[in-house]
């Protein structure tokens, strides 16, 4: 294979092209209308237009991928991870057509695609399985039947899912019926298919999989473990390798368990088996990948292996790198996925303009797997995460300092992230010493949790001297225009109104010192800033003796600072008329750009505090906008399918309707 076709977008796009360039293989980028400017069209050698952006119309069609493939003159088909990875109608069309497609054969991705049917195939290989229900019988009432046999809590799982789309916990018999409905959605608008299995749920379990390869000629490896314990809202965050706290005899164990999974079903390629394993070691078959993980990377961290050259080597019929005994690991490495979110504000998708991004340089010991620079535009379209920044150390604990130091040091601006908050998973105690499972956020999370009503008092006389900076800078010099506060019998000062996230505000004095300082002051609070200097992308000032550069950015009198976290804090017009917030109907806005899944409520209905009035979904998640307190509607604007932009009025509600009971 001498041209690839890369099915898919973003990072991956981006890290398997590169691997493409080091092979002498010429690189095939495919885009959707929303990607026309993205980074895997300008890393990639070729780039073909296949659609609009919604995925369905583009990344999903297998038509056009195919079609694209045949023109271009493509020999093979990376699909990635997501997308058409693990479609097996895609990869018998590639077959059909003459097109290798990286991947495993169609049998196998049929057989692991069924989480029902891959559970009964492990079962007869003698892979152990958690208790569960994995039959094709799919009624409601034989679904709840069976978690109540098998005992509370369960788990319930998309058949044909991954990712954590469609899956969900359920601690009681009363949230079964509204979990499984929500479950069913879910599935189907992800994969086309509403299946469920139902399996016990493991107390404070931990996500240990293990990466396996097979060729063509009946071999297969493990490339040892990653403990992917950390997740949200089954979703992983943080993956490591090695998992912390294995006894090499249970390394060996699962690997060797592994790769019976895989031989079962004479399985060719990359492939992850996924166990869950209980506190005391016991370990369970849960599902098998058939593609290449997000993860990858810490496992190549600790093999100094290529896992997608070893992809496309097994793809042209050529036999496994290295045999098991030649596979060594050293070191430990930990990956962190950043997402476009904003977990301030209960993880919403964040959309925009990547307006800056600072990166530590790269170098032997960490890598970042990105698919955007600066002024790249994130959408709705795909899912929010944006990169990955991957460690290594000699060990575990230098890891986790090297990856603090990096976190640290890394900024984006234009949009929300979570690097502030993988700063705080980390750093945290419990994750240092190694105790960690998937329950790990849920329990840890007051210490995730930041006061956003009460920001440091650096974070407000610095948003407060960037603003006024700014308003400055392009100042001639004139008398009349100068900046030095200076009024003749007062106080030399300037007055400020800020606003924080339209939550707080306060009424700001900065107050003009001699030698270039000045003394910020609101509510009993003063800070002193000494030689304030706005540079691009950051505030050089000295703070109580420390000069030090504060990351920030300011843009249509808002300024975007990191301090501990990130901050938004706007200037604002203190003449400005303010509605009465207790006065007439209250609109309900979208909380996030997306669509409108369903609305739940009609004009004039009664409604509860806490009631689902509206489901959203953007970036492969939903959200359900609920009320605020009891009330009636009053209008509604959007319905089922509509598109609705962030701040979007959705509908208004009278507050001060009296519902009986």
């Amino acid at each position: 294979m001498r041209r690839i076709l890369i099915a898919n977008r973003g990072e991956i796009a981006c890290r398997i092209a590169r691997t493409c360039r080091a092979m002498g293989i010429r690189s095939i980028a495919v885009f959707s209308d929303a990607d026309r400017h993205a980074q895997h069209v300008q890393i990639c050698d070729e780039a073909y237009d296949i659609g609009a952006p919604e995925p369905s119309k583009s990344y999903l069609d297998i038509e056009k991928i195919i079609a694209v493939a045949k023109a271009s003159g493509a020999e093979g088909i990376h699909p990635g991870y997501g997308f058409l990875s693990e479609n097996a109608h895609f990869a018998q069309r590639c077959h059909d057509e003459g097109i290798v497609f990286i991947g495993p054969n169609i049998h196998a991705i049929e057989q692991m695609g069924s989480k029902a049917l891959s559970k009964q195939l492990m079962e007869k290989a003698g892979v152990p399985l958690v208790p569960g229900y994995h039959g094709e019988a799919q009624d409601d009432a034989i679904l709840r039947d069976s978690a109540i046999d098998i005992g509370f809590p369960v788990m319930i799982k998309a058949s044909a899912g991954g990712g954590g789309k469609g899956m969900r916990m359920v601690p009681e018999l009363a949230e079964f019926d509204a979990a499984l409905a929500s479950a069913r959605r879910e599935a189907m608008n992800a994969f086309g298919d509403d299946r469920i299995l139902i399996e016990k749920f493991v107390i404070r379990p931990r996500h240990v999989e293990i990466q396996v390869f097979g060729d063509t000629l009946g071999n297969a490896v493990y490339l040892f473990e990653r403990d992917c314990s950390i997740q949200r809202r089954h979703q992983k965050v943080v993956e490591e390798a090695p998992a912390p706290g294995l006894s090499d005899e249970l390394r060996k164990t699962m690997g060797e368990a592994a790769v019976q999974a895989a031989k079962a079903i004479d399985y060719v390629g990359a492939g992850t088996v996924e166990f869950i394993m209980a506190a005391d070691g016991q370990f369970y078959f849960m599902e098998m990948n058939t593609r290449l993980q997000v993860e990858h990377p810490v496992t190549e961290m600790i093999t100094g292996e290529d896992l997608v050259a070893w992809q496309i080597q097994v793809a042209r019929g050529e036999q496994l790198p290295k045999a098991q005994a030649e596979l060594t690991n050293k070191g430990h490495a930990i990956e962190v996925r950043w997402y476009a979110e904003n977990p301030e504000q209960g993880f919403l998708p964040s959309t925009g303009t990547l307006e800056r991004l600072w990166l530590p340089e790269a170098n032997a010991t960490h890598r970042y797997d990105l698919g955007v620079v600066t002024g790249d535009q994130i959408t709705t379209f795909y899912d929010p995460m944006v990169g990955k920044l991957i460690v290594w150390g000699e060990s575990r604990q230098q890891a986790c300092d090297q990856l603090q130091a990096l976190l640290s040091s890394t900024r984006v601006m234009g949009i929300h992230t979570n690097i502030a908050y993988l700063e705080r998973i980390i750093s945290h105690p419990a994750f240092i010493a190694g105790q960690v499972h998937t329950g790990f956020l849920e329990e840890h999370a007051d210490d995730m949790a930041v006061d956003r009503l009460s920001p440091a008092p650096e974070v407000i006389a610095s948003a407060a001297m960037a603003l006024m900076l700014d308003g400055h800078r392009l100042v001639a010099r004139d008398p009349w225009q100068a900046t030095d506060g200076w009024r003749m019998n007062l106080d030399s000062s300037h007055p400020m109104h800020l606003v924080l996230d339209d939550q707080r505000e306060w009424d700001v004095q900065v107050h003009f010192l001699d030698n270039n300082g000045y003394r910020v002051s609101w509510e009993g609070e003063s800070v002193v800033l000494d030689h304030p200097t706005l540079i691009p992308g950051y505030l050089r000032v000295g703070i109580k003796g420390r000069v030090q550069d504060i990351p920030l950015m300011v843009h249509h009198k808002r300024v975007q600072l990191y301090w501990d976290t990130q901050w938004e804090i706007a200037f604002a017009d203190p003449f400005a008329q303010v509605a009465d917030q207790n006065a007439g109907p209250q609109r309900v806005l979208a909380p996030m750009p997306g669509r409108v899944l369903d609305v739940m409520v009609t004009a004039g209905q009664l409604v509860k505090e806490g009631q689902v009035l509206a489901i959203l979904e953007a970036m492969k998640m939903e959200h359900s906008v609920r009320a605020e307190q009891d009330g009636q509607i009053a209008e509604v604007f959007y319905g089922a399918g509509d598109t609705v932009t962030e701040g979007a009025e959705i509908l208004t509600f009278e507050r001060d309707t009296t519902i009986e009971e």
